[in-house]
């Protein structure tokens, strides 16, 4: 029954490592939390158990099965969330990582407790001792990291700014178990050598104090990054606030302007009508209608996508572009609004960019931002364009430099976080973008 154990109990953590690799990313779970635990659960607990009974059934290590056991949780962790795969691969090799750090001081560990023993006894798997120790190791690392997984962590990966830094990340995981892997030694008996096993001690007890710092740090990194990514965002959404209220200073004042001369258009008007010249009085009319501003520029009632819409608008009409917009939002949107300034300006930055280098045909842009029900905004924006759309692998690639449209690679991101979808098609010089966000 003892020897059955132990190779149990090395598989067994699992449990905690399945635990906290779900606390940052609690609010991007596809189904709610009890209905993940009533099926997950039971599933965490009896594969580590049937993975044990197979190593001490067929006499292997536990390596080869735990690997195994590791690519099944990690595909059903993948699969269970809303965000990108890249993003919850390399969450879940950081939990890996700080496992695989721990095993390595439980078989420190195991060897001095063995050191008396026969070493044939506990050559596949560790001792009792060893395995329950560990396990207590890994329980104490997910109590550790709790706090920073629940709060650091988890706005790190609802932040969506700067993705490059998801895939720095997935490079840190890799590097650690490698080496982790490396320091292994062939013959387990090297390991009850007094120096070679002191040696072994410091070595796995500095990468895991260095993992943990090199943890620390990336946060650190990512954060402010972060954090001066959406100062920026934030500013040019000021920018656009403090243009569109010049705009409609601009035209306050030519209104003001228009009164002020109203009495000497009437005394013009006064003088042809006594004349009896009616289409001279016509031209003049049309005349004076065209010189009257357009103060036309509230699109909803939301302040948030005004801004921005009013921004391109002016922008548009600027470069002699039709902007139409059908909007119709109330004041307050269950979508946050930075992400509702990021997929608009993304999609009016590329149509106005479309727009401005469609010769052969007639620019326009055309945008409709309507609530389909309480939690749904969807939005279309119609533009159109001349040349050829870059296409690979189903993803538009970038017009004005090599690689991936970044706007639209955003707008993709944005949808994905916010539970919603964007789809992008093109036809006969109409490009249309059509995106669906749920609060």
């Amino acid at each position: 029954m003892t020897e059955m154990l132990r190779p149990i109990l090395e598989m067994l953590v699992v449990i905690p490592g399945m635990l906290i690799a779900y606390v940052p990313v609690q609010s991007y779970l596809k189904q709610r939390p009890r209905e993940l635990i009533l099926w997950l659960a039971p599933l965490t607990v009896c594969l580590p158990v049937l993975g044990g009974l197979l190593s001490y059934a067929l006499h292997i290590s536990t390596g080869l099965v735990i690997l195994a056991v590791i690519v099944i949780f990690m595909l059903v962790y993948t699969k269970t969330l809303s965000i990108s795969v890249w993003k919850s691969g390399n969450v879940f090799l950081a939990i890996v990582v700080v496992f695989v750090c721990v095993n390595s001081l439980a078989r420190a560990i195991n060897a001095i407790m063995t050191k008396e023993m026969n070493l044939t006894e506990n050559e596949l798997w560790f001792c009792v001792g060893a395995g329950i120790l560990y396990n207590i190791l890994c329980w104490a690392c997910v109590f550790l990291v709790w706090y920073p997984a629940a709060h650091e962590a988890r706005d790190l990966i609802e932040d969506d700014n700067l993705p490059i830094t998801w895939k720095i990340f997935g490079v840190l995981p890799m590097v650690f178990i490698g080496i982790n892997l490396f320091i292994i030694p062939k013959r387990r008996g090297i390991l009850y050598m007094g120096r070679i096993m002191q040696g072994y001690i410091v070595v796995c007890f500095a990468l895991f104090i260095l993992l943990g710092l090199f943890y620390a740090m990336f946060l650190i990194i990512a954060n402010n990054l972060n954090k001066n990514a959406r100062l920026q965002q934030e500013n040019q959404f000021l920018a656009m606030q403090q243009s569109r209220y010049d705009n409609l200073k601009s035209a306050i004042e030519e209104t003001r302007q228009a009164r002020h001369d109203l009495r000497h258009h009437f005394a013009h008007l006064s003088g042809m009508a006594q004349d009896g010249d009616l289409e001279k009085m016509k031209r003049y009319l049309s005349e004076a209608q065209n010189n009257i501003p357009n103060l036309d520029m509230r699109f909803s009632e939301n302040r948030t996508v005004d801004s921005v819409i009013g921004h391109y608008c002016t922008l548009a009409h600027r470069n002699e572009i039709p902007f139409l917009p059908k909007i119709d939002l109330p004041a307050d949107i269950p979508i946050g609004n930075m992400d509702m300034c990021l997929v608009l300006s993304n999609l009016l930055e590329n149509a106005l960019e479309a727009s401005l280098r469609a010769v052969q045909r007639k620019p326009q842009i055309v945008i409709e931002i309507y609530m389909h029900s309480e939690r749904l905004v969807l939005i279309q924006v119609q533009n159109t364009f001349d040349g050829e759309i870059k296409e690979k692998d189903g993803i538009l690639r970038s017009s004005k430099r090599k690689g991936n449209g970044i706007g639209i690679q955003s707008v993709r991101r944005i949808a994905e976080k916010n539970s919603g979808d964007a789809v992008f098609t093109y036809d006969d010089g109409l490009f249309t973008a059509r995106v669906m966000l749920r609060g």
